[in-house]
C-alpha cells in the first residue's frame, strides 16, 4: 500500500465509520471500481481503529469518564455481593445485598454490556461468512441497499421519549443483536444501530449517543482481535509509517465531524441523503459485479 493509497483509507475510514453508509461496502467497491489495495496489515488496521476510538471519546469525553467510574463501582459492589453470598450460605444472620443499579449511569453501563454479548457471539460465530462475502460486490451491494431501507425508515419513525431512565434492558439486547448484523459488508452500523433505538422509542438525541458509546466496545473487541493476529502477520503493515501517522491523524479528525453531523442529522430527521446515496452505491456495486 503506497503513502496516498493509506491516506486515502485514513479519509475513508474517518468519514464512513461513522456516517451511516457502511465503511466496509465502501472498502470493497473502492476495490473493485479502482483495484486500490484497501488491506495495509494488521498493524494499519489497529490503527485506524485507535483513531475511530479516539474520534468517540473525544465527542462524548465527559459520559464516557463516568461511565467508566460507574463500571468501577459496580464491580466493586458486585464483588461485595459474590463474597456475601457465600458467608449468607452458613451465616445466621444474612447480610443484605447491595443493589446495582443505583443511578441512571449505572443502569446505562450494564445496559451496554448486555448490547455487547449479542454482538460479540454474532461477530464471533459469523467471522467467517463475513470474511468469504467481503470482498463479493453483489452482496455488498444487496447490503447497501439495505442499509437505504434501515435508514429511509428511520426517518419515519416517530419522536420517542425513551431517555437513560425510561430504557430498559430488552431494548439494550435488540440493540446489541442489531449492532451483531452490523459486521455484514454493506450494512451501516451506526445506521442500524441507530434505528434499532429509535424502533425502541428511544429519545433522537440519546438514540444517536447509545450507538456510538455501544461502538467502543466492539470497535475495542476488534482492536483486541486484530492485535492477537498481530505477532503472526507479516510484516504488520504495508504502508510507510509517516503515512499511517497521518492516516490515523484525518480518520480521529473526520470521524469527530462525522459524529456530530450523524448526531445533528438524525435529531432533525434528514437521513434522507445518506438512504438515496446508499440505494444509489448498492446499484453501483450489484452492476459492477456483473459488469465483471
Amino acid at each position: 500500500m503506497s503513502s496516498f493509497q493509506a491516506i486515502i483509507m485514513g479519509i475513508v475510514q474517518g468519514l464512513t465509520e461513522f456516517l451511516p453508509v457502511s465503511s466496509s461496502g465502501h472498502l470493497a467497491i473502492i476495490n473493485g471500481l479502482f483495484g486500490v489495495e484497501t488491506d495495509g496489515g494488521i498493524l494499519f488496521e489497529v490503527l485506524l481503529h485507535v483513531a475511530t476510538l479516539a474520534a468517540v471519546f473525544a465527542v462524548y469525553y465527559k459520559d464516557v469518564i463516568r461511565l467508566l467510574v460507574d463500571f468501577g463501582g459496580i464491580c466493586r459492589d458486585a464483588a461485595v455481593n459474590i463474597v456475601r453470598f457465600f458467608k449468607n450460605i452458613s451465616a445466621i444472620n444474612r447480610q443484605e445485598y447491595l443493589p446495582i443499579c443505583t443511578t441512571p449511569h449505572r443502569k446505562l453501563v450494564v445496559m451496554l454490556l448486555i448490547s455487547t454479548i449479542p454482538t460479540g457471539i454474532m461477530g464471533v460465530l459469523l467471522d467467517d461468512v463475513v470474511e468469504a462475502m467481503s470482498g463479493n460486490l453483489l452482496v455488498v451491494g444487496l447490503c447497501l441497499i439495505g442499509t437505504g431501507g434501515i435508514l429511509f425508515i428511520s426517518d419515519l419513525i416517530d419522536k420517542g421519549n425513551k431517555k437513560q431512565k425510561e430504557a430498559h434492558f430488552g431494548d439494550a439486547l435488540i440493540t446489541g443483536i442489531s449492532q451483531g448484523f452490523a459486521v455484514l459488508p454493506g450494512i451501516s452500523r451506526s445506521g442500524t444501530t441507530i434505528t434499532a433505538c429509535l424502533l425502541c422509542g428511544f429519545d433522537r438525541r440519546f438514540a444517536v449517543k447509545y450507538s456510538f458509546i455501544m461502538s467502543m466496545p466492539a470497535i475495542l473487541g476488534a482492536l483486541i482481535l486484530e492485535l492477537f493476529k498481530l505477532p503472526g502477520s507479516k510484516g504488520g503493515t504495508s504502508a510507510p509509517a509517516g503515512a499511517c501517522v497521518i492516516a490515523m491523524i484525518l480518520a480521529a479528525v473526520i470521524g469527530f465531524f462525522a459524529l456530530k453531523l450523524v448526531n445533528a442529522l438524525a435529531v432533525n430527521r434528514k437521513f434522507k441523503p445518506f438512504w438515496i446515496y446508499c440505494l444509489i452505491a448498492g446499484a453501483v456495486s450489484i452492476i459492477v459485479f456483473l459488469v465483471k
